[in-house]
């Protein structure tokens, strides 16, 4: 609970007096399975001191005024009636594209499916247009837009991958935005090289001429520039292949680059068997996986993201059988999934759609919203508890406790955003 001489260091920052302060501590499990999704490490009348960004004291506010040395230079923030909880990670973000698709909104009201809209030129390909058309500067643009609403949200981590350029060019362009956002905007991002996201409409019909191209030109040149820590393919009916995928995903491991994969989100493709074959870090999606993948997929560590976000903007009856994982022993984190099609950069509206559409209790979708995200991007030792060492990276929230997360929705209950240990949202 404490830093080895907390007598010995004047906080920066000190938060005291939280109703609820949510630690996610690790000795409950790094990731969360099972029962222990449950199990959040809540401290009544909560206090954390910060100093030089990093968390130094984390206990009681009585433990708090015992143990350091507040002077007229430390900012102290009165929780009072507040829950404090880690900020948010968001560990599956397209972050990068030009455009918007509202008017698909009609065309789905209308009974269109997602591969409909797709074929009818809607969908990715629009956005490919747009992206394909837009510089690096207005991509940047748009990414920061995005990025400062999800900081207001709560939000201080987020994975962000390309995959509207489809070219080698164009997925490099939109991997360099990543990187200038990276440098430029409080919140931390994490690179992820999606060239497989569809097929673009040059190679329509030539699906493994495009994956050749994927790995004998896009994979190297990411690699070289050093652009992407993972690598993402869209295994889909009609899209990319199991075996197309196994292909991506094992040329990029050979370049250094992480594996992870969008998984049986429209059909079953065997997606989640393939995911524990090659022992992904992650996979996203998970609607129509079979009882057998999902099995493999517990055995094998691999992590879930689920994202109800995207089955309720399609509109689909199915939602990610998110008990079903839980009662398996997969380690489960929840995802925006922000993006053209579901576009919203609220990690609260997650949360609550995870209550209501997947039945997960509130105290299991704040676990897949933090300590569970981080492992997701592989930064569990750095973030996703309020822990002694930890990043101070911080939400706090205008309500009393955890359960309003998902109770009160529809506004932003955030009251402040601390990232690094500096107080960015002020809302």
């Amino acid at each position: 609970m404490f830093s080895k001489n907390p007598k010995d260091l004047v906080p920066d920052t000190v938060i005291k007096h939280a109703n609820e302060l949510i630690t996610m501590n690790s000795k409950f499990g790094v990731p969360r399975i099972g029962k222990e999704m449950k199990e959040l490490a809540i401290i009544n009348d909560g206090a954390l001191a910060i100093k030089d960004g990093k968390i130094i004291f984390v206990g009681t506010t009585e433990e708090l005024m015992n143990s350091v040395k507040i002077d007229e230079k430390t900012i102290q923030i009165d929780a009072t009636n507040k829950l404090v909880t880690p900020g948010f990670i968001d560990p599956h973000v397209h972050l990068i594209f030009a455009g918007s698709r509202e008017n698909e909104l009609t065309m789905k009201l209308a009974g269109k499916t997602y591969l409909e809209i797709l074929e009818a030129g809607g969908g990715i390909l629009k956005t490919v247009r747009e992206t394909r058309k837009a510089t690096i500067e207005e991509l940047v643009e748009n990414g920061k837009s995005i990025l400062d609403k999800m900081l207001k949200h709560g939000t201080t981590t987020v994975e962000a991958k390309s995959g509207y350029g489809l070219s080698t060019k164009d997925e490099i362009k939109s991997l360099k935005a990543v990187r200038v956002l990276d440098e430029q905007h409080p919140i931390d991002l994490v690179s992820t090289f999606l060239g497989a996201h569809a097929i673009p409409p040059e190679f329509k019909g030539r699906t493994d001429e495009y994956v050749e191209l994927v790995i004998s030109e896009m994979l190297p040149k990411v690699a070289e520039k050093g652009l992407a820590e993972f690598c993402d393919v869209f295994c889909e009916k009609g899209i990319f292949s199991v075996d197309q995928t196994r292909r991506i995903l094992l040329a990029a491991e050979k370049l250094g680059i992480k594996k992870i994969i969008h998984i049986d989100e429209i059909v079953d493709t065997n997606g989640a068997a393939l995911a524990a074959e090659i022992k992904a870090v992650q996979t996203g999606h998970l609607l129509q996986s079979n009882d057998a993948g999902l099995k493999a997929m517990a055995k094998a560590g691999v992590i879930a993201i689920l994202l109800p976000g995207t089955p309720f903007c399609l509109m689909m009856k199915d939602y990610a059988p998110a008990r079903k994982m839980i009662e398996y022993g997969i380690p489960i984190a929840i995802a925006t999934d922000l993006n053209p099609n579901c576009w919203t950069e609220s990690m609260l509206m997650t949360i609550v759609l995870s209550c209501y559409n997947m039945k997960m209790s509130p105290a299991e979708a704040l676990t897949a919203a933090t300590i569970n995200a981080a492992c997701a991007i592989q930064r569990e030792s750095e973030i996703g508890s309020l822990e002694v060492g930890k990043k101070a990276d911080i939400a706090i929230f205008e309500v009393p406790n955890y359960y309003f997360l998902s109770y009160q929705f529809g506004i932003n209950l955030v009251s402040k955003v601390i990232k690094n240990g500096k107080i960015v949202v002020e809302n």
